[in-house]
């Protein structure tokens, strides 16, 4: 694969138990810049590829190269050093801090001021910047998708991994964080999206993955997903109308 891309993934099999396999064989890869989404059944493997790619699973086999560099078997810590950035599905909050203070959370590891970024962030999530100092568990679920979000963007990363990020949000919530992913991404930060709201995650996205039984069934432009009968059949409820 060339190396022009960001990350690649190539052939990569991995799991949670010694010789059980849950992604088997996965190709994937994300130019600079990107979109990418990846959809499919419960089951599929979509958390499962993310956590690998971020450290948190090591692949039993393949190989998963960011920024022209092998990172499978590197720590999470050494992969956001590197600038990739995970926001999991729940607990990607400190709930007893404040809004200010888990944004400098976030910028753990930058021997940096912090003022710029978070202002910066301040003004991509101008909901959380009137409300500062309160803490992050008071917030909405749609809020405290927002912060995390903001959290992992304190380190300026290229590439932003986003687990179920629209999972157990109210529709309006959810177009408010698809609209702040779109933002981020217009920002030229590097996007991988894992999402169950497979249309709204395709409608947007520059390149889909459509995940069945731990392998890369389908790939392509999102919009031309969205437009393909097999797709449509398994994934968007369109099967038999």
């Amino acid at each position: 694969m060339s190396s022009d891309y960001l990350l690649t993934v190539e052939n990569v099999h991995a799991g949670y138990i010694k010789d059980v396999d849950i992604l088997q064989g996965i190709n994937f890869k994300v130019s600079p810049g990107e979109l990418v989404t990846v959809i499919g059944p419960n089951g599929a493997g979509k958390s499962t590829l993310a956590k690998t790619i971020f450290g948190l699973l090591t692949p039993n086999t393949g190989t998963i190269t960011f920024q022209g560099q092998k990172i499978n078997g590197l720590k999470s810590d050494q992969i956001v050093k590197q600038g990739m950035c995970y926001v999991p599905q729940i607990a990607n909050v400190f709930p007893s801090l404040s809004i200010e203070e888990n944004l400098e959370m976030g910028a753990f590891v930058r021997d940096l001021p912090l003022k710029p970024l978070k202002d910066k962030i301040f003004a991509m999530f101008p909901k959380l910047s009137d409300r500062r100092r309160q803490r992050a568990g008071t917030l909405s679920g749609g809020e405290r998708q927002m912060l995390a979000m903001g959290k992992a963007l304190m380190l300026e990363p290229s590439l932003l991994l986003l687990d179920e990020p629209s999972a157990a949000l109210s529709p309006i919530l959810v177009t408010q964080v698809f609209a702040q992913i779109k933002q981020i991404n217009q920002s030229g930060t590097a996007i991988v999206l894992v999402e169950q709201n497979a249309r709204k995650a395709l409608e947007m996205a520059d390149t889909g993955y459509v995940l069945v039984s731990g392998k890369d069934e389908i790939s392509g432009p999102g919009k031309e997903l969205l437009d393909d009968p097999k797709v449509g059949e398994l994934y968007l409820g369109a099967g038999g109308h």
